[in-house]
């Protein structure tokens, strides 16, 4: 199977979800690859940059815009 197809599999997948908290988890997902693809294809990043990602990820997380490992785990039986 070539990416392209494989991309859209997961696409229809995803249309298929209707838990919000999934859904916020598959976006923090597809935003970390994103960036540690831009990152990968632009070198390291620096410390200010990996420390702002830091600080931005443990503010999502206070604001309760994550989903335990435990739930995750969960949902993948579901699939």
């Amino acid at each position: 199977m070539n990416i392209q197809t494989e991309k859209l599999s997961i696409i229809e997948r995803f249309k298929q979800i209707n838990d919000a908290s999934l859904i916020q988890a598959i976006k923090s997902l597809l935003d970390y690859g994103l960036n540690n693809q831009q990152s990968n294809q632009e070198g390291s990043i620096s410390i200010e940059q990996y420390n702002k990602e830091l600080d931005e990820a443990e503010a999502e997380m206070d604001a309760g815009k994550s989903i335990s490992h435990e739930d995750v785990k969960r949902h993948m039986k579901e699939w």
